[in-house]
């Protein structure tokens, strides 16, 4: 029974990947596995930051943009990445306990 940590591409960040149920799992583990947890989430802030620029830049650029095929793309890139950034406000709220 163990937590792992994977990169995920999408998000930018390692998110945890449990072989059982939480619960199941020894609290010594849980401890080490929650102090990783803390600092991947301390780094969500300065991600979504990155990520709202980047949205502004693509909204300057389709303010811009006169073809419709490429507005369409431009659109479609600031739809995902609010995404990920609604994705990565989620796992900053969620904060898991150790087991009684």
């Amino acid at each position: 029974m163990s937590i792992t940590f994977r990169y995920d591409s999408r998000l930018g960040i390692p998110l945890p990947v449990l072989s059982c149920r939480w619960e199941e799992i020894d609290p010594f583990v849980q401890e080490r596995t929650l102090l990783e947890w803390e600092e991947i989430r301390g780094t969500i802030p300065d991600k979504v930051k990155e990520l709202e620029q980047q949205i502004e830049a693509v909204h300057a650029e389709l303010s811009e943009e006169e073809d419709f095929e490429r507005s369409c793309a431009l659109n479609l890139k600031m739809a995902e990445l609010a995404s990920v950034i609604n994705d990565l406000w989620i796992y900053f709220r969620t904060t898991p306990t150790l087991s009684a």
